[in-house]
């Protein structure tokens, strides 16, 4: 499933066809995806302009002229291509396909915009979705109800991670996939955060904060790394997992500077170590550290 990082990548390559454009014609080739449309979807979205198009968490919101606010989420193997006017395939966000073009008979929403681009939301496993809320209190909305904080957001520091899990006893590896807390982590980048901040994915989630509730430096520490690996994978327009490029060319390439992620046997890449990436398996996921720079703690 796409992390924060592809669906921000997935938002930059959509915005140039949708920012700005109206719906000319919306074509469902299917009456559902994960969920039924919306009643009236394809009546609700035509002759509307997007004003902005945003991102919460792993979701796309492109807020409309009518007041309401398509929300789209990519589910494990939703994609969008993206057919520009002048010829360009802009396809963004292809990181975690197999093949280098979705199937067409995959293509499940079609949406022509007033500007000559069509784009195409094509869905093999059909677990993403996409829904039409009130622009108004979208916060509150079913979606985002109760969502955390956005990882990227300068008020996630050392003293927010040690209130948001003081007195938690969970794994902190959990703590920090709870979308209720922290909004937009995934596995990939969870493990690769706690790496880089030295600590244990099964670290009671409470060892972060002091007695007191103030941050402990390995809070601080994992602040710093939540968003550095975030910045950085953003940089370099996600992850690709597979073998597999875009149509233009070009793919996600942070795979690349993947520390523990996947590389399980293999030696970690924290200078001077000497350490091997080792797997456990925690609510049923991989999680992938190095117990050498990341060790247990002590009771």
């Amino acid at each position: 499933m796409p992390e924060l990082p592809e669906v921000e990548t997935v938002r930059r390559g959509l915005a140039p066809a949708l920012v700005g454009a109206r719906f000319s014609r919306v074509t469902l080739r299917r009456p559902n995806l994960r969920f039924p449309f919306p009643e009236r979807f394809a009546e609700r979205l035509e002759g509307r302009t997007v004003t902005d198009l945003a991102r919460r968490a792993k979701y796309l919101t492109a807020h409309l002229d009518s007041g309401e606010t398509l929300v789209m989420h990519l589910g494990m193997s939703g994609r969008f291509d993206v057919a520009m006017p002048d010829g360009r395939n802009l396809s963004p966000g292809d990181f975690y396909l197999e093949g280098a073009a979705g199937v067409p008979k995959h293509d499940h929403v079609v949406m022509a915009m007033g500007t000559g681009a069509t784009v195409t939301y094509n869905d093999v496993r059909r677990f993403g979705f996409m829904d039409l809320v009130p622009t108004e209190g979208l916060a509150a909305c079913r979606h985002f109800a109760g969502m955390g904080i956005e990882p990227l957001e300068p008020g996630l520091d050392g003293a927010l991670i040690a209130r948001l899990f003081r007195h938690r006893f969970t794994p902190l590896k959990a703590a920090l996939l709870d979308q209720r807390l922290i909004a937009g982590l995934g596995n990939i980048y969870v493990c690769e955060a706690l790496h880089r901040a030295g600590l244990h994915p099964e670290t009671p989630a409470g060892a972060l904060a002091k007695p007191d509730g103030t941050p402990t430096p390995k809070a601080k520490r994992l602040a710093k790394a939540i968003k550095a690996v975030l910045t950085e994978a953003v940089a370099a327009g996600g992850s690709t997992l597979r073998d597999y490029a875009h149509t233009d060319g070009t793919s996600g390439a942070f795979q690349h500077a993947f520390r523990v992620y996947d590389r399980v046997g293999e030696p970690c890449r924290s200078p001077g170590c000497g350490g091997r990436v080792a797997r456990i398996v925690q609510s049923g996921r991989s999680t992938f550290f190095c117990a050498a720079c990341q060790p247990a703690e002590r009771g």
